[in-house]
């Protein structure tokens, strides 16, 4: 009887800790999510943006570590079948979607090119007609990875936004926004598909 309690206050301490990494985790997504400026330049990789994958999986692994410490603490079979259930899939889940993430890395570059190139010519538009939301999203990218245009500050034409003039020099970031862009969510990539594996891991 002592093991079997021992066992689940076990359970339950564990599944409480993974409630409040997944509360985080999810937390830590709407953070991002809420401050991130880049998903109208890059539509198509708004998907695969850390931002959305922390708020996805916070969500899973909060409402999953809920279920098992609730399924412990009254020793309710049924809950506990279920919260072994869903871990499995969870488990497999998060495999494929690792797997997935890994593999879009290949893709980036094509996806950024295409997406920066329609950005740019949208915004210079935009430009034209005041629309702040998408010269606010340039500038702000321009300004954070201290870069202009997609591969230099020609292609923005006349005028070139402030944003890419370095206040210290008065002069043009020299490099171009699709290699900064690109290395960024490369390590977002590696770094969220590798966490997803250790936290696989970690489940087993």
């Amino acid at each position: 009887m002592s093991c079997l309690k021992c066992l689940k206050y076990t359970m339950c301490v564990v599944n409480f800790i993974f409630f409040i990494c997944g509360a985080s985790v999810f937390g830590l997504g709407i953070y991002l999510m809420t401050f991130s400026r880049f998903s109208s330049l890059l539509p198509s990789l708004q998907a695969m943006n850390i931002a959305n994958t922390l708020f996805i999986t916070g969500i899973i692994i909060t409402c999953v570590s809920f279920l098992g410490f609730l399924g412990a603490l009254k020793e309710n079979r049924c809950l506990l079948i279920s919260f072994f259930i869903l871990l499995f899939i969870l488990m497999l889940a998060e495999l494929a979607a690792a797997c997935l993430l890994l593999m879009y890395e290949t893709q980036i570059d094509t996806f950024i090119d295409d997406d920066l190139k329609k950005g740019l010519q949208n915004s210079r538009n935009n430009r034209q007609l005041h629309n702040n939301t998408i010269e606010d999203d340039w500038d702000k990218v321009q300004t954070t990875f201290h870069c202009c245009g997609i591969t230099n500050h020609t292609q923005w034409g006349t005028p070139v936004p402030e944003s890419c003039i370095d206040k210290a020099t008065q002069k043009y970031w020299p490099h171009g926004c699709f290699t900064k862009l690109k290395d960024t969510f490369e390590k977002n990539l590696l770094n969220t598909g590798i966490s997803v594996i250790v936290i696989c891991i970690i489940e087993v």
